[in-house]
């Protein structure tokens, strides 16, 4: 047999597909869901799927089937509370808008999961990620971008460490989503035009606010003021964890102009508001870092950040103000820098390291 590579199925089409690839490529594959849901909202997920409710172990078991792979189910509820629900919930509380995906898969996928995988003997990890890992010139280890933009799945992977690619495998990175169907289509697998699931998997809702009330009893911030960058009150908000930057919607504010979420200040619990050139800005600062391509940034130099999933990117120069933290200036302003989101820079293809904006 081939080395063992643990895939981290998630009941989807695009693990399905990669189980299916590294197994017709010779690999001794096991599947294996990860159990994150908790027990009291089992109900609702269940209902709702997701990656990784009830729903994804039954679809992931019958493709297992199919392709008379082991499956496992493993229980990783513990690390998934403390690190993506407690994280959300703290980051929202601080006046932060976090990335739960980018938490999951560098406490839950690419360490709980990778560490129990090599504790059964497993040689490997595999996901179902749009994105290819490659090895430079200079020895080290980097994820590029997938064959397609439409689905590059880049910027939630930023944070691993050159041991944790070592140990990977994304083998979906080299196919646009229409070839992954056709293949599942090709091979019978069950899951073949299953819908790709888009919500945060915890919060299917989308009720964020809701959430964070439901885990913390109601002991949340309450209302407080609406104010302008200078300081003057402008109407009364319903609690800071409603609100992030660049936020329009829900404000319910009649000032004769559309104002936008600027700044949320957990501190004197108020909420800045401003016009859209207030939401520009033509900097950033960020840490939490993490590089990839190059081991350290030791000059400045010209990069594309990107600062959330859906963005496009825009050009910049980082340069670093301290052991863990890098200075980016814009080339032209862009809109709705969040703090607690990541920025990921991109040399080329190739993703070259990133941090948590401040």
């Amino acid at each position: 047999m081939g080395k063992k590579v643990v895939v981290g199925m998630s009941g989807g089409v695009d693990s399905s597909v990669a189980a299916l690839l590294l197994k017709e490529q010779g690999y001794e594959v096991i599947g294996v869901t990860m159990q994150i849901w908790q027990e009291e909202d089992g109900c609702a997920v269940e209902e709702n799927g997701g990656c990784c409710g009830l729903s994804a172990v039954e679809d992931a078991r019958r493709v297992a089937q199919q392709l008379d792979i082991p499956y496992y189910v493993m229980n990783f509820r513990q690390e998934f509370r403390q690190h993506v629900m407690d994280y959300f919930v703290e980051e929202y509380l601080h006046g932060r808008t976090p990335n739960p995906c980018i938490a999951c898969n560098r406490y839950v996928k690419w360490e709980a999961l990778l560490h129990k995988s090599l504790a059964i003997g497993a040689d490997y990890i595999a996901t179902g990620h749009y994105a290819r890992i490659e090895r430079l010139a200079n020895g080290r280890l980097a994820i590029r971008n997938s064959v397609t933009a439409a689905k590059d799945q880049t910027y939630a992977l930023y944070s691993l460490t050159q041991e944790q690619l070592e140990r990977t495998l994304m083998p979906v990175g080299d196919y646009t989503k229409e070839e992954i169907r056709r293949m599942a289509t090709e091979a019978q697998l069950p899951v073949a035009h299953k819908k790709d699931s888009q919500e945060i998997c915890f919060i299917p809702d989308h009720d964020y606010a809701g959430f964070i009330d439901r885990q913390m009893n109601g002991h949340v911030p309450g209302p407080g003021n609406f104010v302008s960058a200078s300081g003057q009150i402008l109407g009364q908000h319903k609690g800071i964890t409603h609100y992030t930057i660049g936020q329009r919607k829900g404000l319910n504010l009649s000032l004769g102009h559309p104002v936008f979420v600027t700044q949320i200040r957990p501190d004197a619990n108020e909420v800045v508001v401003g016009t859209n050139e207030e939401v520009h800005t033509d900097s950033l600062t960020c840490s939490g870092l993490n590089f990839m391509s190059i081991p350290d940034l030791k000059e400045p130099r010209r990069v594309r950040a990107k600062i959330r999933y859906a963005h496009s990117g825009a050009d910049c120069k980082i340069e670093k103000i301290g052991a863990d933290r890098i200075l980016c200036r814009f080339d032209e302003p862009v809109r709705a820098v969040t703090p607690g989101q990541a920025v990921v820079f991109y040399d080329g293809e190739y993703v070259l390291g990133g941090g948590t904006i401040e």
